[in-house]
Order: C-alpha cells, then structure tokens, then sequence
C-alpha cells in the first residue's frame, strides 16, 4: 500500500493535487481541510490511503496522520464510503469530528451534507469508542466542552444571531481556548459578530 507521497507539487486545486515523484505523476483526491493546511513552497509530503476497486485505484491525501486515520475509521461504517467521508472532513475539522462522535452530538455530524439521521447514529455508534481510544479522548471533558459551546450557541441564538455564523465564531473560539466556560465564549463571540 502507498502510505505516503513526497515530490513536487505540480496542480493544486480543492479537490485534489498532483505531485511528481522522479518523473511520476500522482494525483491524489483531498479534503478541504487538507487543502487548507497545503505548503505555499513545492515540495509536498503527504499521507495517503490507497483504495482499490475493480475498476479504479484511488489514492487520498491528508497533511496530517490524525485525519488519515479519522478518513479510515469513517470508511469503515457502513453507508460511508470515500466521498462522503472526504465531505465530511471538507464540512468540518478532523477535531470537530472526533468531538462530535465522542459526545454523540448527532446535530453536528447530521449538519454534513449527504448524512441523515440513521447515518449519522450509526457512525457515533460505531466510532466512538474507536475515537475516544484512537484519539486519546477524554470523554468527560469533552461532553463539558461540548456542553459549553452549545449553551452558549442557545443564548447567541436567543440574541438573534444566526446559528451557522454563530457556530463558526464559537468554534474558532473554543479551538484556540478549549477551557472557555459559557460566560467566556459569549462574550468573545459578541466581540466577533
């Protein structure tokens, strides 16, 4: 199996990139998560996952290990397959992902598009015990972290701001400080919008 590709980046576009390996050139499908963490400079090394079918061999591309391994894990669930698991990763952050499962927070998993209800219960069912051994998760403080950001989401609601901005806003907020409690993320989140 390809497990990772170094050489020069030749294309680069949201949804995937070439390298050229001494001559061989690959292209390889990637999140936008990974997109967004891609060099500025030529070099490129990347971690793969290399699938085959009968009719095609498929190489996908992450920056980092920790989403390689969440892409696996999600392809291992049933109704998941490589597209909406790259969907998935492109919606969210591998983060956002872990903590959802972790918590069980169907909402945010359901959020992604191409993912109903009974999909999205069945990957928490699935992974979160995979995830929370996987990732080195604490469960507790992360249902208290997640507890947390949605209180506090509830009360931007009720202040009439929209859900999607304001979510974007506690995230990035709750990303840069995890320990935030409610009164914390509100009001960096006023400070925000």
């Amino acid at each position: 199996m390809i497990t990772q590709i170094q050489g020069k980046l030749i294309e680069k576009n949201p949804t995937n990139v070439v390298v050229d390996c001494g001559g061989v050139c690959y292209e390889i499908n990637i999140s936008m998560h990974t997109f967004s963490l891609l060099p500025e400079r030529d070099f490129l090394k990347i971690y793969t996952h290399l699938q085959v079918k009968e009719d095609s061999h498929t190489l996908y591309g992450f920056m980092e290990k920790a989403e390689r391994e969440l892409f696996r894990l999600l392809i291992s669930v049933s109704g998941i397959g490589t597209n909406i698991a790259r969907t998935m990763l492109s919606s969210l952050t591998p983060k956002q992902i872990q903590q959802a499962i972790a918590v069980a927070d169907v909402a945010t998993i359901q959020s992604i598009k191409g993912i109903g209800a009974k999909t999205a219960q069945r990957v928490i069912l699935d992974l979160k015990e995979k995830v929370l051994k996987v990732f080195g998760m604490d469960e507790v403080s992360d249902v208290l972290y997640n507890t947390s950001k949605e209180e506090a989401l509830s009360a931007l609601e009720v202040l009439g701001y929209a859900r999607k901005q304001a979510e974007k806003v506690c995230n990035k907020i709750v990303g840069t400080t995890p320990d935030a409690n409610v009164e914390t993320i509100i009001k960096l989140a006023l400070k925000s919008l």
